[in-house]
């Protein structure tokens, strides 16, 4: 609802009697993203780093089989702290295996992967990519009942506060999730320097063309690396090739 509202709002401040596609498309970058900072000016080097981090995500989701199917990467500055980020559509599933969740984990470790395959050093632009797949991992061990080692046990609790400091578990066993945890993070971030390593031809093509134009959609990928080798076309893809023949008929025809 927020997003049609917005793309409405941004339609009429465009004097449109319709809400195109690119409506639609620049409301969900604010929605998701927030406002876009024309006014934010960030170094050559940096807007590099940025570009190579996004171009990490894109690409290592690219070549994995269970990472959402990517909708655009973009590293125009958004919100207070967005300097890039990549947009992905989400499956319509409610039950997650293990290797779906350790791809998410490589995908989302792929912008940092990216910056240690090219540059040899990090940035603290993976802030939240490091918060998003801690919690996977520590939830992957300790709720999911998903690690070997912890075995199938859950220590969730839906009655207990997230800030309780009561667990329900030894501190030996405090010190083995912790290792577990780790350990999951570390494998997941080796794997995708890997596969960064492997495709460091995309990687390029991708970061260099994220500085020339800024964003690229699903459709630039597939121009530029060719598309994903288990890539099945989703709702939203049907919906996204429909509506771009229609509005390319309509100015045909106009």
């Amino acid at each position: 609802a927020n997003v049609c509202n917005e793309a409405a709002l941004i339609a009429a401040r465009r004097d449109r009697e319709e809400v195109t596609m690119q409506d639609f498309q620049d409301a969900m970058d604010r929605v998701i993203g927030g406002l876009e900072k024309k006014n934010k000016i960030i170094s050559p080097d940096e807007k590099k780093i940025v570009a190579y981090h996004e171009a990490g995500h894109a690409v290592a989701g690219w070549f994995l089989e269970h990472a959402d199917p990517l909708v655009k990467v973009t590293i125009v500055p958004r919100g207070m702290t967005a300097l890039g980020y990549a947009q992905y559509l989400p499956r319509e599933q409610y039950l997650y295996r293990s290797e779906q969740l350790l791809d998410e984990m490589c995908m989302t470790l792929g912008g940092r992967a990216a910056e240690d395959v090219v540059f040899g050093k990090v940035s603290t632009g993976a802030l939240s990519d490091l918060e998003r797949v801690t919690k996977l991992a520590h939830s992957m061990v300790t709720v999911y009942g998903l690690n070997d080692k912890i075995g199938n046990m859950s220590y969730y609790d839906s009655k207990q506060s997230e800030y309780s400091f009561n667990k329900p578990y030894s501190e030996e066993t405090a010190r083995m999730i912790d290792e577990e945890v780790r350990k999951i993070i570390d494998e997941a971030y080796n794997r995708s320097k890997a596969l960064l390593t492997q495709h460091l031809a995309a990687l390029e093509i991708i970061a260099q063309e994220l500085l020339e134009k800024e964003i690229l959609f699903q459709s630039d990928l597939e121009r530029l690396i060719g598309k994903r080798p288990f890539e099945r076309e989703t709702v939203y893809q049907e919906f996204m090739n429909s509506k771009s023949k229609e509005e390319n008929s309509t100015e045909n025809n106009a």
